[in-house]
């Protein structure tokens, strides 16, 4: 098993049989006695690519957990709790890595220092178990599956323009009058699908579809954009903050505040005893807490909260 969840989660025999000291034709000879005693096709391999099957892609779940709570059970026999070690790999949203988790490494790494990290940047869909990622940070709401979800904080957005655009069109009063205005919109990397501007009041909510002749799928050059005059944009706050500082930006609509978009924690259920990504995921939430501009006001495990990877999410900000 733990040969195997090694060369899942490196997708490559060779790199396994590095990490764990072992002859590559020891790992070879393995993984094809473990397909022959569970007379199942566990990975597809060619001279050039390696992939996991269906039937190995559920035998890595549960060998995880599994291996997980051998360790656990081990570690509880001990006097002194063992320090988290080892590898992980984690992937988030750019703005969230660049803002957030990346600043304050150094606490991570006096806290854990036995812990590997491997940071991966991007909107992209991630397929955990076929990439070997053990958590993922992701924005917006999330539909069900068989991954779990912790909620570590929140994007609180907001409505802007350049002082450039407000003299040429005027600042909007309300979201009723924007079919006069024009926006930079966002849309999905994951779908393509372009982001409606959401307003909400008074427990109204609306979303509207502003005239664009731009758009991007980037969070720093959707707010570039916005910061040259091109057109309305709804960005997350922490992102703005500093451009409303200087003047750069305009907040627009202030009284009709985006419905805020939630951060969660992402990881496959067998994951959870992992005491890696616990310890990341506590982390993250703590460093969460101290931001006023993200503080989450529903932490903590969500029982058996289920998402699907390739779940939905506005991404803003990403």
């Amino acid at each position: 098993m733990q040969v195997f969840t090694r060369v899942v989660e490196t997708s490559s025999f060779t790199r396994a049989a590095d990490l764990m000291d072992l002859p590559k034709g020891s790992v070879t000879r393995v993984i094809k006695e473990l397909e022959a005693y569970l007379d199942a096709r566990l990975l597809n391999r060619t001279t050039r690519s390696l992939s996991v099957t269906s039937a190995g892609a559920a035998y890595y779940e549960q060998c995880a957990r599994i291996l997980a709570e051998i360790d656990e059970a081990e570690a509880s026999f001990t006097d002194v709790p063992r320090a988290p070690k080892g590898k992980l790999r984690v992937d988030m949203a750019s703005s969230i890595g660049r803002l957030i988790v990346v600043p304050a490494l150094d606490e991570f790494r006096a806290k854990y220092p036995d812990i590997e990290l491997t940071l991966g940047f991007g909107d992209r869909l991630v397929d955990l178990v076929q990439e070997g990622i053990d958590c993922t940070l992701r924005i917006g709401n999330l539909d069900d599956s068989t991954l779990v979800a912790r909620r570590v904080g929140v994007f609180r957005l907001l409505t802007a323009a350049s002082p450039g655009y407000i003299r040429e069109f005027g600042a909007p009063k309300s979201p009723h009058v924007l079919e006069r205005h024009r926006a930079v919109n966002y849309f999905s990397s994951r779908t393509g699908r372009m982001i409606n501007m959401n307003f909400q009041m008074a427990g109204e909510s609306m979303n509207v579809k502003v005239t664009s002749t731009l758009a991007a799928n980037d969070g720093d050059a959707h707010l570039q954009c916005g910061l040259k005059g091109f057109g309305l944009i709804q960005v997350p706050r922490i992102l703005a903050q500093p451009h409303l500082d200087s003047g750069e930006l305009v907040e627009v609509l202030s009284e009709w505040s985006p419905a805020p978009l939630p951060i969660s924690a992402v990881f496959p259920q067998s994951r959870h005893l992992s005491p890696q990504v616990r310890a990341f995921v506590n982390w993250v939430a703590e460093i969460f807490e101290r931001c006023t501009l993200l503080r989450n006001s529903a932490s903590g495990f969500e029982a058996n909260s289920p998402v699907k990877q390739g779940s939905e999410n506005s991404g803003r900000g990403s």
